[in-house]
Order: C-alpha cells, then sequence, then structure tokens
C-alpha cells in the first residue's frame, strides 16, 4: 500500500500564498489551504468571521526522494523566515487507504448561494426542493466544496451561468465547478487538469452526475486552449493568484470571447490589486470582487472591441 507523508502549515492570511507556493513545489496535486477553527459544515452560513489561521498542507510520496525533498523544503522556510515569521512544518505519515478516509469525516453536505446543494456520494440524504444537486466524490483531487474559493466561484456560477453557454474550467480537480456549470444550464464545459489522477477522479464524478453529455475532460493546460484557439463564453479559474498572473502572460485573455465572462479564485484579499493589474494587461476588464473571510474571487469582462 502507498504511503504518503502530510506536511502542514499553520500560518495568518499573510503568510498563507508563501507557504502555499512554497509546498506546491513538492506537493502531489498541488495544496490544499484550509480554515483554523471553523469546521467545514459551517463554511455555508452566511456570515464566516475571517479565519485568523489558516493551515496549508500538501503529500509527498513516501520514496528514495522524500529526505531529500523534505531538507529542501526546510531551506525554502529558512529563507521565508527571514522576511516573515514562518512555523516548522509538521509531517505525518499517512497510508493512501486511511488519507482517503479520513477526511471524509469531516466533509458533510453544505448548501452554496440559492440553489446549489453539494452532496458527498457517501451520505444519503434528502435534497431540498428546487436545489442543483452536485454528488462528488473528490478522492486525491482537490474541489469538496468547503473551501471558501470553491464556494465563491459556485456562487457567481450560480448568477451567470445561462442556458447554452460554452465554459472552460481550468485546473477542474474533482470537476465540482465543471459540473454545477452544466447543471445550472452551460450546453458545453470543458475541464482541464495537468494532473492524471484529477482527470481520472473529475471523469468519475460528471459520468455519476449524469452530464457526461455535455462536459469533456481532458489532461491539458492553458496552452492547449490558446494554441488551438477555441474562444469561450465564460472561464473560471480556482487556482493560485501567482499561477494566475503567470497565466496573464501566457494569453489567458484570449481564451474568453469579446464580451464574455472570467471568474478567478484562490486569490488571498491583499493579492486582489496585482491579480487585477495582470488582468487588464491580457485584455480582461475586473468589475466586480466577492469576499469571503481573506478570500476573493475576482469577476471579469472581455472587453468588446471598439
Amino acid at each position: 500500500m502507498a504511503q504518503w507523508i502530510e506536511i502542514s502549515l499553520t500560518v495568518d492570511g499573510e503568510a498563507a500564498e508563501a507557504a502555499a507556493e512554497l509546498l506546491n513545489r513538492f506537493g502531489y496535486q498541488g495544496v490544499a489551504v484550509e480554515h483554523d477553527g471553523i469546521p467545514p459544515d459551517k463554511l455555508d452560513e452566511d456570515q464566516i468571521p475571517p479565519a485568523e489561521r489558516l493551515i496549508v498542507r500538501a503529500y509527498l510520496p513516501n520514496d528514495a526522494n522524500v529526505e531529500a525533498a523534505k531538507a529542501e523544503l526546510e531551506q525554502g522556510l529558512r529563507y521565508l523566515n527571514m522576511m516573515y515569521p514562518m512555523p516548522e512544518p509538521v509531517y505525518k505519515l499517512v497510508d493512501e487507504q486511511d488519507w482517503a478516509e479520513a477526511w471524509k469525516v469531516h466533509y458533510h453536505p453544505v448548501r452554496i448561494g440559492k440553489r446549489l446543494f453539494i452532496r458527498p456520494r457517501w451520505i444519503d440524504i434528502e435534497i431540498p426542493e428546487g436545489a442543483v444537486e452536485i454528488s462528488l466524490d473528490p478522492g486525491m483531487a482537490f474541489g469538496t466544496g468547503t473551501h471558501p474559493t470553491t464556494q465563491l466561484c459556485l456562487e457567481a456560477l450560480e448568477e451567470y451561468v445561462q442556458p447554452g453557454l460554452k465554459i472552460l474550467d481550468l485546473g477542474t480537480g474533482s470537476a465540482i465547478l465543471a459540473i454545477a456549470a452544466a447543471k445550472l444550464g452551460a450546453s458545453y464545459v470543458l475541464g482541464l487538469d495537468i494532473d492524471p489522477v484529477a482527470v481520472t477522479v473529475a471523469l468519475d464524478n460528471v459520468r455519476e452526475s449524469g452530464v457526461d453529455d455535455r462536459i469533456v475532460i481532458q489532461e491539458g493546460s492553458l496552452e492547449n486552449v490558446v494554441t488551438s484557439a477555441r474562444r469561450f463564453d465564460m472561464i473560471v479559474v480556482n487556482i493560485l493568484a501567482r499561477i494566475i498572473i503567470q497565466m496573464c502572460d501566457e494569453h489567458l485573455g484570449d481564451t474568453v470571447r469579446p464580451g464574455g465572462t472570467a471568474i478567478f479564485s484562490g486569490i488571498i484579499a491583499e493579492q486582489g490589486d496585482d491579480v487585477e493589474a495582470a488582468l487588464r494587461k491580457t485584455g480582461l476588464e475586473p468589475y466586480r470582487r466577492r469576499q469571503q473571510g481573506d478570500w476573493l474571487v475576482i469577476e471579469a469582462r472581455r472587453v468588446q472591441p471598439e
């Protein structure tokens, strides 16, 4: 049975981005950022207090390279500590099966917005009348609907998705956003992820949700879209601010048709101005922010040619 090393850093909001960027260099399938002290089943309530502490987690395969990776990670933390106080990393050895099962204890049904209802696939519960149900098993892919970054994206999708839209979900993870878009009326959704495990999980969730006639899941990145000249009515990108800014230098705005909408998440509040500046350079005009605690969603439009 495969084993993994869980790495966790408990930091404040200001240090979370730097910690996430560092762990992302080593962690399998990216990083997870969680509120410390706020149970996941409380994240759908109207008033979420700003989290004073955040837990940034990543997972390393417990193989021959793990000690070298840990040493490099700790060196990176020492450099960061010169600029901002950083904690010592906490390591925990977990079996893959134990990891996959343990987090399910904290994953509960969540209502988001006016109609969306996220239900873990292994929980049988009556869905409220009129709700749009999204049933998931995220497996080793990120995207459970409990984190503010995902919830803010879902709220934006609920408001903006109209029947017939063609949508790109870049960094689809568990496909939670792609499934929501399809169930809200999108006629076509392309979900891309660079991680093959996430693609497998996403394909399973899409099939189980009964929307595989409208969603295409593929292994790929922004480059695959830009070079194909495909354009979408809406794109949704729930990654990290650093990566969004980098994508803006790689013609991210070209994926949105003129007049189309773009939704960006994974952004800590103090990073909002930098992200908006990058979006403008790629031809997108920010027009709205949504905020939950320290986290932002930025909504933008592709500028219409004069």
